[in-house]
């Protein structure tokens, strides 16, 4: 069993940053991969970015190439997404997730955190 607690959203301008933060409880965090998401109103939940267990391996999505980076620190239980650059259109609820593989799809995730609003003015 692995509980996930998300911090760091907020209110920030356009072309400021976030950083934000997942920690993991439970002995078995660094076995997983992990995985950011994130859910506007009126809209599917979709990936933002993925992490393999030992953080070699990334994938993000399109619009936030170049901006984002995710990371984490098996030592601490803790996978962080940087967002950099930030744009009114990635205003939305971020979520951290856990499954077993470095997958794009939400139902393969088994673990999931309550969220984040982050909410970018123009």
């Amino acid at each position: 069993q692995v509980q996930l607690v998300e911090s760091g959203g907020g209110l920030v301008q356009a072309g400021g940053s976030l950083r934000l933060s997942c920690v993991a409880s439970g002995r078995t965090f660094r076995t997983y991969a992990m995985g950011w998401f994130r859910q506007a109103p009126g809209k599917e939940r979709e990936i933002v970015a993925a992490i393999n267990w030992a953080g070699g391996s990334q994938y993000y999505t399109d619009s936030v190439k170049g901006r984002f980076t995710i990371s984490r620190d098996n030592a601490k239980d803790t996978v962080y997404l940087q967002m950099n650059s930030l744009k009114p259109e990635d205003t939305a609820v971020y979520y951290c997730a856990a499954g077993p593989n470095m997958v794009l799809s939400a139902l393969l995730y088994t673990y999931w955190g309550q969220g984040t609003q982050v909410t970018i003015s123009s």
